[in-house]
């Protein structure tokens, strides 16, 4: 930026100007220029005509008009390019299409989704169906049927929420009054269930036998919330009913289960237990996904996990839905799905399911 100078004459200080504005580029540097070449005090237009009180009359002449055509062409000139500047402007809250475009963050499966999906697909391919249903439940779908009456020490095992106030489901009326003893509904829903084995009493009582079936979804038990516990979790529940079903069939099945989930070869393991409605019951273990029976932090040193209860149905139960239980059998198993997500993965801590960290989330693709 030259210095001003009015000994150069308006016609000299035309082409500075000319050459500053060809470097304007924003407003704010307009703003400057025309401070600068026609600004009331400091400027060019305003030293030119502060020369011309001490010119001489022949200076005057030939000085004024020279500095008259300045100001014009600095005022039009500026004009013009202010009015370029403002059609160029983007308008207020417009998009700006030259930015690049931002790409959208693709979603991820719930890894208890993947799951959920994962063992009903295994069963879907032996032949059972997938059953969900009402997670309000009576009592007697969810204990009394199940082999569990009032006062069973069985209940205790539960640790049941109960609800403030009954609510009732409405009627259905292209469901026929259940098989066996189940009291003539509706029946008033006093609890959020504890098992998802209140879907097998129901399918029994309003389906004849042979039955196949795994009912997949949430159950609720009075659980404080730590690594391996929560008060909401989702259960897998299998059935299967007919004549002839063997503990030695319970055994293939979840040997088939266990090596579609945990890979070829690993091995399953029977330790009695008992459940009031099943007899005999089995605790079930796999071989340590980790170790491969060596032994290990994971599995304790024993080479095996639990993985699940099982046992043939209890007779019990079978009268309790209407079937002979002396013309068929069956077996019952149950387990939970974020036991196996903890195990298929090595996750330590089952909260990590439930806060929604899309850094842990991320980790299990689509």
């Amino acid at each position: 930026m030259t210095a001003i100078d009015t000994s150069i004459g308006p016609d000299r200080a035309r082409e500075l100007f000319r050459a500053e504005l060809a470097d304007v580029r924003t407003d704010a540097e307009l703003q400057a220029l025309r401070t600068r070449w026609v600004g009331r005090k400091g400027s060019w237009v305003a030293a030119f005509m502060e020369a011309l009180a001490t010119a001489t009359p022949e200076q005057k002449k030939t000085f004024g008009r020279g500095a008259n055509e300045l100001k014009k062409e600095v005022e039009a000139t500026i004009a013009e390019r202010e009015a370029a500047l403002a059609a160029a402007r983007r308008p207020a809250h417009a998009v700006d299409i030259t930015l690049p475009g931002r790409t959208p963050a693709l979603g991820h499966r719930h890894p208890l989704s993947l799951i959920r999906d994962e063992v009903g697909a295994i069963f879907t391919r032996l032949g059972y169906q997938v059953l969900e249903g009402p997670e309000i439940e009576d009592d007697y779908h969810n204990f009394e049927a199940l082999n569990m009456p009032e006062e069973h020490p069985a209940r205790d095992m539960q640790d049941t929420l109960y609800l403030a106030t009954p609510t009732f489901a409405s009627a259905d009326a292209s469901v026929g009054r259940p098989r066996g003893k189940a009291p003539w509904p509706p029946q008033p829903l006093t609890l959020l269930r504890t098992h998802t084995s209140a879907m097998q009493i129901r399918h029994m009582e309003q389906n004849a036998p042979p039955v196949r079936l795994v009912a997949i979804g949430p159950v609720y038990r009075k659980d404080n919330l730590d690594l391996t516990h929560t008060p909401m979790f989702h259960q897998v529940e299998g059935l299967v009913v007919g004549k002839g079903v063997t503990l030695a069939d319970l055994k293939g099945t979840l040997a088939a289960m266990a090596e579609a989930l945990f890979g070829a070869g690993t091995g399953v393991r029977f330790r009695p237990s008992f459940f009031p409605y099943t007899e005999p019951s089995a605790e079930v273990d796999i071989q340590c996904i980790k170790c491969k029976g060596a032994g290990c932090a994971m599995c304790k040193r024993t080479g095996w996990i639990e993985i699940l209860g099982s046992g043939m149905v209890h007779p019990a139960v079978f009268e309790a839905v209407g079937y002979d239980p002396n013309e068929i059998t069956g077996f019952a198993f149950g387990m939970g799905v974020e036991r196996v997500a903890l195990l298929k993965w090595g996750v330590e801590d089952i909260r990590l399911f439930y806060e929604n960290d899309l850094r842990f989330l991320e980790q299990f693709g689509l």
